[in-house]
């Protein structure tokens, strides 16, 4: 494999990783606090209100149905609009993101709700407030849970990443299908497989350690 096709798969993966880590930084930020609401709103949580609940759950349903790829090409005139163009690593943080915020909403609304609930009780008790609850009580605890699941997320997003690629998004995707598929170049395309397993293990393997460090069992 010559030099260029080394730094070129060199470059491919720097572009991968902006585009994880900024798509998972601003899907984390939109999704946590919305995860966060959909549980203090249920009707069985302690702020509850279901009207807004019901809204917002049937929101975020309505985008994580969506199969990546045709979310991909529906917001290209928002994407437009938001980087200025449809192609390219920054444009593919877009989809990307509004792909991600959904799903960790859910991830953290789930590890949430595996919070002892006589916790909340006793806090209630000893005059927390809302705020105090969730950042004191709620949170803390199910942080395990929400580790581990934006471990998943961000796993989740290296394939996005990928599939974006097939259209134009850069990374490893686009170099795997531009050289290692187009162009009739297998080692181009292994090289690539080895790079993403490589990637998704050592993020896994961080998540794992992260967790076990902030268990509370």
């Amino acid at each position: 494999m010559s030099s260029n096709l080394i730094m070129m798969i060199w470059d491919s993966f720097i572009e991968t990783l902006i585009m994880v880590i900024i798509s998972g930084g601003i899907g984390s930020a939109i999704g946590v606090p919305l995860g966060i609401l959909l549980f203090v709103t249920d009707k069985k949580s302690f702020i509850p209100m279901p009207a807004f609940n019901a809204v917002l759950s049937t929101v975020i349903n309505a985008v994580r149905s969506v199969p990546f790829i045709i979310l991909l090409v529906a917001i290209i005139p928002f994407t437009r609009l938001i980087v200025g163009s449809s192609i390219g690593t920054a444009a593919a943080v877009v989809p990307l993101t509004l792909s991600v915020a959904p799903f960790i909403s859910r991830i953290v609304e789930t590890s949430l709700r595996e919070v002892d609930k006589g916790l909340v009780e006793a806090a209630q008790s000893m005059g927390a407030t809302n705020y105090q609850i969730v950042a004191k009580v709620l949170i803390p605890e199910a942080m395990p849970g929400i580790v581990s699941g934006l471990t998943i997320a961000i796993i989740s997003l290296i394939g996005a990443s990928a599939m974006a690629g097939a259209i134009g998004g850069g990374g490893l995707g686009d170099l795997g299908i531009r050289y290692g598929y187009q162009r009739f170049m297998p080692e181009v395309m292994w090289t690539v497989v080895i790079v993403l397993i490589f990637l998704v293990q050592s993020i896994q393997f961080s998540g794992d350690r992260i967790v076990r460090k902030i268990s509370h069992k």
